[in-house]
């Protein structure tokens, strides 16, 4: 099973200056994203790093590697974070050709809205049962009526109660059978956590599994919380299942619609 880097930077620079080096840099990542918000927090697995000082992520930048990031790279980087999985060979396999259908599909290949937002009813719990909050609704306004108009792609970091992983595996059949899907999900990248002991990345300690998952727009996304067949499932088999996760909602689309330099790779 192949070993990728997911890393979280928070720059020293602009995006687009990174994005430069990038483009010369001896990597060929899977995915850059520029971070956006989070949905959910973590609560106690790792918070000292992606929390501490307020910190503000800037990029996601998923490699298909365990190599410690260029030095040209680093000298931009503020704070980094960066946790290894193993990701199935399928999943990468033509991955690029899959992601660019994926980020600009065919207007026939984006399902339409359930109609789950036109119902009055809005959960009053907070987010982090991953439920349509007032305030993560209001955010979605906001976001998805200005410049969240493309795909965007949710990070999750999971970690499993003990004996429960098959109970989330269960959640994730019915995201990719029904829930996820019919509103556009795709878990385009899975992978099972590695603790490598040579300090070339986060420790994990805690964390079980990683997921990248693309939804066509943050208003797909938002109806999908907002359904009933969505949420059946995610308390039935999701909550219950998970000791801590974090979600972060990052958009490729906004990295690609940034000026390169000529020649850029990425």
């Amino acid at each position: 099973m192949p070993a990728c880097t997911i890393h979280l930077l928070s720059l020293k620079c602009p995006i687009s200056q990174f994005l430069a080096s990038l483009s010369k840099a001896s990597i060929e990542p899977l995915v850059v994203s520029k971070v956006i918000r989070w949905i959910i927090l973590p609560t106690t697995i790792s918070t000292p790093a992606l929390l501490a000082q307020n910190i503000h992520w800037d990029i996601l930048l998923i490699v298909p590697s365990t190599g410690r990031l260029p030095q040209t790279l680093l000298s931009l980087i503020e704070h980094q974070w960066s946790i290894q999985a193993g990701v199935p060979s399928r999943l990468l396999a033509d991955f690029a050709a899959l992601n660019r259908k994926l980020l600009h599909p065919e207007n026939r290949d984006v399902p339409n809205l359930t109609g789950s937002l036109d119902k009055p009813k809005i959960n009053q719990n907070s987010a982090q049962d991953l439920e349509l909050s007032p305030d993560l609704r209001k955010w979605i306004e906001q976001f998805g009526n200005q410049e969240g108009k493309g795909a965007v792609s949710m990070l999750n970091l999971l970690a499993f109660k003990e004996g429960m992983k098959k109970e989330y595996l269960k959640y994730g059949a019915e995201f990719a059978k029904s829930v996820g899907s019919r509103r556009g999900g795709n878990a385009k990248i899975v992978g099972t956590v590695i603790h490598p002991q040579d300090g070339t990345s986060d420790s994990g300690d805690g964390w079980d599994e990683i997921a990248l998952a693309h939804y066509p727009s943050i208003w797909h996304f938002a109806d999908m919380l907002a359904s009933q067949d969505y949420q059946e499932a995610n308390h039935k088999y999701r909550v219950g299942s998970l000791k801590d996760t974090f979600i972060l909602c990052t958009s490729e689309l906004a990295i690609e619609n940034l000026p390169r330099e000529s020649g850029a790779k990425l």
